[in-house]
């Protein structure tokens, strides 16, 4: 009998024991777990700090996460002497062909709030074997010299949104083959467009673009596409690395073609990032599955991490 209590009295200490040091674990690993939140909190107050910072010649802007593929002209509440340069890279998979773009961009703000931008977007074409009778391959083209300017006219460093309007004017060239022909231009590409961007808390950021684009071709009927492009992000701590998607939506002759589009952003230096880019098609014809690349390069750009 004696021997069952003292037996009981082990296991009861035992078990006491085990509780009690799971107990101490949950709560160590609470309070690390907290001490994570916290220092995580820490490093994004610095981080908005520094990045939202204004100085004396300066208005104020809020950090917002721009979109990869359909970008803006300039960041949202741009600075005087912000500059940047991008090159863009990507790939679609067409029925019989493979299509590839290039571009190169320039923006910069010349005064507080107002950006502009210079680009040239390249088109080529590369055939899989034999087209179908039903295919033909279209030329090679530099698409256009591309001109925007894109204005901050409210920042609300209280409700973490900024209202933007832009517009986008692209002089359209000919296919390469028909450039020696004494041809250079075949028309114009009308874009205004309006941008409403908000930060949610510190790591969570919506976007919506929007605005009609007309595409006149010389001697032709104008073309009427109007877009609408929703974008939603997560940025990493700290940091100007994200995640997210953006929903590029176009509504012409009555049919809508929608991509979605996953994408992230990773920083290699302090003034250079690479933004990569998956298109999933959701509606449309003929839309297939493509990729994109953006390589980001800001002269100047420091910040403390």
């Amino acid at each position: 009998m004696f021997k069952s209590n003292r037996f009981r009295l082990i296991l009861s200490l035992f078990i006491i024991f085990i509780i009690h040091s799971n107990h101490a674990n949950a709560q160590e690993v609470e309070v690390e777990v907290d001490s994570i939140k916290q220092e995580r909190i820490q490093l994004d107050s610095i981080f908005l700090a520094e990045f939202e910072e204004v100085k004396p010649s300066q208005k104020p802007k809020v950090l917002h996460a721009e979109p990869l593929y359909i970008d803006l002209i300039r960041d949202l509440g741009a600075r005087k002497g912000e500059k940047e340069w991008n090159l863009g890279f990507g790939m679609t998979d067409k029925r019989g062909f493979d299509e590839y773009e290039a571009l190169v961009e320039y923006e910069w703000a010349p005064i507080d709030r107002l950006g502009f931008e210079i680009e040239v977007p390249v088109t080529m074409y590369s055939a899989r074997g034999d087209l179908s009778t039903d295919l033909e391959r279209p030329s090679n083209r530099v698409e256009s010299l591309k001109l925007a300017t894109q204005w901050s006219f409210l920042v609300s460093e209280k409700a973490k949104t900024t209202l933007a309007l832009g517009y986008i004017h692209e002089f359209e060239f000919v296919d390469l083959n028909r450039i020696g022909n004494g041809d250079i231009f075949k028309g114009n590409i009308y874009n205004p467009f309006f941008i409403a961007a908000k930060r949610w808390g510190s790591n969570y950021h919506t976007l919506v673009y929007t605005g009609p684009r007309v595409e006149k071709v010389f001697n032709q009927k104008a073309e009427l596409t109007y877009e609408v492009h929703t974008n939603f992000h997560y940025m990493i701590s700290g940091t100007r690395n994200f995640i997210g998607v953006e929903f590029n939506k176009e509504f012409h002759n009555n049919e809508f073609i929608g991509i979605l589009r996953p994408q992230m952003r990773v920083g290699l230096a302090e003034n250079l990032m690479v933004g990569i880019v998956t298109g999933i098609p959701v509606s449309g014809a003929d839309r297939s599955m493509s990729s994109f690349v953006r390589i980001i390069y800001e002269p100047g750009f420091k910040t403390f991490h």
